[in-house]
């Protein structure tokens, strides 16, 4: 019977940590090591070289889920909070981040534009791009 329990309770275990999703923010492969900060910093366009490479931050479309996640656990901001940011920004003369309509296409563009970061799901992820920093749910 104590058998059967722990079976059940690692069976359980496992079942949730599949559950998590785990997510990664891109580039390409010439990009250097960027911490959290500075990755938060260039989606907030506070950063706009590394070294003397050109960054340009891609988001997904507005209400994506994964976009969402990206703004709260790595921005540390929600939808109006970010929006606020954004038109306060406005003013000044900055736009936000380019977006395009799918992880395919982060990571296409991410490839082929020096500079580009994004984020995807890592379940999404191909050798092309470079990781620059994993989380999960």
């Amino acid at each position: 019977m104590k058998k059967a329990v722990q079976g059940f309770i690692l069976i359980t275990l496992l079942s949730v940590v599949s559950l998590a999703d785990e997510y990664a923010v891109i580039s390409n492969k010439q990009m250097k090591d960027l911490s959290i900060t500075q990755i938060k910093a260039i989606f907030l366009k506070k950063i706009t070289y590394v070294e003397d490479v050109k960054v340009i931050p891609v988001n997904l479309e507005a209400r994506d889920s994964l976009r969402l996640q990206f703004e709260n656990d790595i921005l540390e901001m929600d939808f109006s909070r970010l929006k606020a940011y954004w038109t306060s920004q406005h003013y000044l003369g900055h736009r936000p981040p380019v977006s395009v309509k799918s992880e395919d296409s982060v990571i296409t563009f991410v490839k082929k534009v020096e500079g580009a970061v994004g984020y995807v799901h890592v379940r999404s992820l191909n050798d092309s791009v470079k990781i620059l920093y994993k989380w999960s749910d």
